[in-house]
């Protein structure tokens, strides 16, 4: 099968990527409104770019009116964003997260989500979310349909459960080489398999959030 992508609709081309390329994780983020509202919205187009300078993208498809939705008014003007993953127990409250709501409404609010200060960026992270990473603006690329925005990873949180401290120097307890393997491999592992179960939920509407 050939297919020329300049005789599809945009919602064609949509289809037909947004489902070859997979599985992809979601992005839970969290920004600051001009009146200090904490705005989280979840996002299907979101991963890793690279880790000198570390760097995650974040893809926002524009409004039908071609507006900007509230995520990315605030990452524009602050410059400052959080990423969460998400887990199965968070599942069904970060989709709820991708409801429309006024500006001034928060959705950590609306589905009982917990705000706590983050280390080096305004924005507050989601204290129910296993993983955080706490992001500056790197660069931002305009489409048509799309804002795309790379952050710079200055702080991450994750649970201690995960695991993660045993692969940093000077963490509670020192780590082998191997250790530090077996640690990465289970923290994939379960982190792949969890975002697959979530994913399977249903991802959030490319309309809202």
């Amino acid at each position: 099968m050939d297919i020329d992508f300049s005789q599809l609709t945009e919602y064609q081309r949509y289809k037909l990527m947004a489902s070859l390329i997979v599985p992809r994780p979601i992005a839970l983020v969290t920004t600051l409104g001009p009146d200090g509202t904490v705005n989280a919205a979840p996002f299907s187009m979101f991963n890793m770019v690279g880790e000198e300078p570390p760097i995650v993208m974040i893809s926002l498809n524009r409004r039908d009116d071609a507006s900007l939705k509230d995520t990315a008014l605030n990452i524009v003007r602050t410059g400052e964003f959080v990423v969460h993953m998400a887990d199965e127990a968070i599942a069904a409250q970060m989709h709820r997260c991708g409801e429309h709501h006024p500006p001034h409404v928060s959705e950590l609010d609306v589905v009982g989500f917990t705000a706590l200060p983050s280390k080096v960026v305004a924005p507050p992270r989601i204290a129910e979310a296993p993983v955080a990473f706490e992001c500056t603006l790197f660069e931002t690329m305009e489409t048509a349909s799309r804002q795309v925005f790379i952050g710079q990873v200055r702080w991450m949180h994750a649970r201690d459960e995960q695991g993660l401290f045993t692969l940093f120097p000077g963490s509670r307890r020192p780590a082998t080489a191997g250790q530090s393997r077996r640690v990465t491999l289970r923290v994939l592992k379960h982190a792949q398999g969890t975002q697959r179960r979530v994913a399977r939920r249903g991802r959030p509407s490319r309309r809202v959030g």
